[in-house]
C-alpha cells in the first residue's frame, strides 16, 4: 500500500512543522466558512472543524489519548493595571463581571470602538502544550512535532536532569528540560546536500575565492599529514623468522580523507563566479584522477603508505591562487629572483603596508574576529548538517517562542514556567484557526451532541 503524502498541496492539511510545503499551505489557506453553511448540519459542522483542528494539534497522538488529556476547564487571565492594583483591592473591577451590568458603549457617537474580546475557545488544545515533545517543538529545537517525538525516544531530552524517554510526558510548572545541542544543530540547521558520483554539490553564494584557497591548503596539509605513514611505519627484518605475519593495514582513515577531499573540490567546482577557466580544469582534474586512487585503496594490497604518494603527486599540480597560465608563469619567474628582490616585492605587495595604525588596529581586530567566528564554526564533515551551520531555510516565520516558556538557546534548555491562558486580545496557544473553528472543535469533545 502506497503510503499517503505528509504535506500535500491539492487537499492540504496544516501540520507542526517548518516544511516549506507546510508553510506554502498556511500561507494560501483561506478562513474556513464551516459554521456559516446551511447545507450541513450541526453535527457536521463540528465533526469537520474536528478534523482540521486534529490534522494540526498532535496528528501523531491517537484519539483516545487526547479525549483523556482534553479538560473543559479554560485557563485566562483578566488585565489589571498593577498600580491601580496596588491602591485599590480590585473589588470594584470584578463587581458586576458577567451580570450584564457592564458599561455599555454608546451607540450614538459616530465612531463607537470595536470591544476586545477574549478568546476563550482559542484555549481547546491547551492541554496538548504540556506534552514534552510539542514543548521541545515550541521551544524551537526541533523542526516538527515528530522530529522532537524522536528525539525524546532516543533519549535526547532530558526533564529535571534525567533522560526523559516518554515524548508523552506532561510538565508540570517549573520543569525544566534540555535537548542534546547536537540534536539542536541539526534541527535547526540547513539540511547536508550529501555528494555523490558524478554530481557535484551545492556551494551557497556567499563563500568567495578566498575560501577555495583555505580549502584547498587544508587539503594538502591534510595529505602531508597522510604521507607521515610512510616514515613513521617500522621495517620489519627479512631474517628473522619467528616473527608473526603483519596485520594488514587499516585504510579507512586514508579512504575517508580521499572521499573528503574530492567532496570539497566538488563543492568549490560548483562555485562558478569566482573561479577561473584554469582553475576548474584543475580541480576537474583531480577529482578525475582520485576516483580510481579511491578504488584502489579498497584492495587488499593497498598500504597508506603508497596511497598517500600518489595523493600527493595528484595535489602538487593543484594551486587555486593562480587564476591562469599567465599567472602562474608569473609566479615562476618571482621564485626564480634574487631572495632580496623577493622580500622588497613582498614588502610592497603587502595590502596593509599603506594602512595607518588606526586602520591597522581595526583590521587585526577584525581579521581576530573572523578567526575566531571560523573557530567556533567550522567545516566539519563528520557533521549531519551543513557546516559551517546556517538556520534551516523557511524557518523564519515559525521562530517564535510562546510566553509560558523561558528558553536559553546558548545551552539548548527550558523552563515550562506556566499553563498557557487566554488574554483579553489573544490566547497563548499558537494555532493558525479562526475562534469559530475552535468553538465547533470545543463543542464536539463535550460530548454535547
Amino acid at each position: 500500500m502506497k503510503p499517503r503524502r505528509y504535506h500535500g498541496l491539492k487537499r492540504p492539511k496544516l501540520r507542526q512543522s517548518w516544511n516549506k510545503y507546510n508553510l506554502y499551505n498556511i500561507y494560501r489557506m483561506n478562513r474556513p466558512k464551516i459554521d456559516q453553511q446551511d447545507n450541513i448540519t450541526f453535527f457536521q459542522q463540528k465533526w469537520k472543524a474536528k478534523g482540521m483542528l486534529r490534522d494540526y494539534h498532535g496528528e501523531h497522538v491517537v484519539e483516545r489519548k487526547w479525549v483523556r488529556m482534553f479538560s473543559r476547564r479554560l485557563l485566562s487571565v483578566a488585565e489589571m493595571d498593577t498600580k491601580y492594583m496596588a491602591e485599590h483591592d480590585g473589588s470594584e473591577l470584578a463587581a458586576g463581571r458577567g451580570s450584564g451590568k457592564d458599561e455599555q458603549p454608546n451607540w450614538s457617537h459616530d465612531m463607537v470602538p470595536k470591544r476586545i474580546m477574549t478568546p476563550y475557545m482559542q484555549m481547546t488544545f491547551a492541554p496538548m502544550e504540556r506534552r514534552l515533545d510539542i514543548a521541545v517543538f515550541r521551544a524551537m529545537f526541533a523542526s516538527s512535532t515528530r522530529q522532537a517525538r524522536q528525539f525524546c525516544v532516543h533519549g535526547a531530552v532530558k526533564v529535571n536532569g534525567k533522560v526523559m524517554p516518554y515524548p508523552a510526558y506532561r510538565l508540570n510548572p517549573g520543569d525544566m528540560f534540555q535537548v542534546d545541542p547536537e540534536r539542536v544543530l541539526y534541527a535547526t540547521g540547513a539540511p547536508k546536500v550529501e555528494s555523490k558520483e558524478g554530481s557535484s554539490k551545492k556551494k551557497s553564494a556567499g563563500d568567495t575565492e578566498n575560501d577555495a584557497e583555505d580549502a584547498i591548503e587544508e587539503a594538502e596539509a591534510a595529505a602531508e599529514e597522510i604521507s607521515e605513514v610512510k616514515a613513521e611505519a617500522v621495517e620489519q627484518d627479512p631474517e628473522t623468522t619467528d616473527v608473526a605475519e603483519p596485520a594488514p593495514a587499516d585504510m579507512k582513515p586514508t579512504r575517508k580523507q580521499i572521499q573528503e577531499l574530492t567532496a570539497r573540490a566538488k563543492a568549490i567546482l560548483a562555485d562558478d563566479d569566482n573561479l577561473g577557466v584554469g582553475q576548474k580544469r584543475k580541480l576537474r582534474h583531480f577529482i578525475k584522477d582520485a576516483k580510481p586512487l579511491l578504488s584502489r585503496s579498497g584492495r587488499p594490497g593497498a598500504t597508506p603508505a603508497e596511497i598517500a604518494d600518489e595523493l600527493a603527486t595528484i595535489m602538487s599540480g593543484l594551486n587555486l591562487s593562480e587564476s591562469g597560465d599567465s599567472t602562474s608563469e608569473a609566479s615562476s619567474a618571482k621564485q626564480q629572483q634574487p631572495s632580496s628582490s623577493s622580500s622588497s616585492a613582498s614588502s610592497s605587495d603587502d595590502p596593509t603596508a599603506d594602512l595607518s595604525e588606526a586602520e591597522r588596529k581595526k583590521f587585526e581586530k577584525r581579521m581576530a574576529e573572523y578567526l575566531r567566528e571560523e573557530e567556533e564554526n567550522p567545516w566539519d564533515p563528520s557533521k549531519p548538517y551543513r557546516t559551517p551551520w546556517r538556520p534551516r531555510p523557511y524557518m523564519a516565520p515559525f521562530a517564535f517562542i510562546p510566553k509560558y516558556l523561558e528558553v536559553n538557546h546558548n545551552v539548548c534548555a527550558a523552563v515550562y514556567l506556566r499553563h498557557p491562558v487566554a488574554r483579553v486580545g489573544h490566547a497563548e496557544v499558537p494555532t493558525p484557526f479562526p475562534v469559530a473553528v475552535n468553538q465547533l472543535a470545543f463543542n464536539w469533545y463535550l460530548r454535547r451532541r
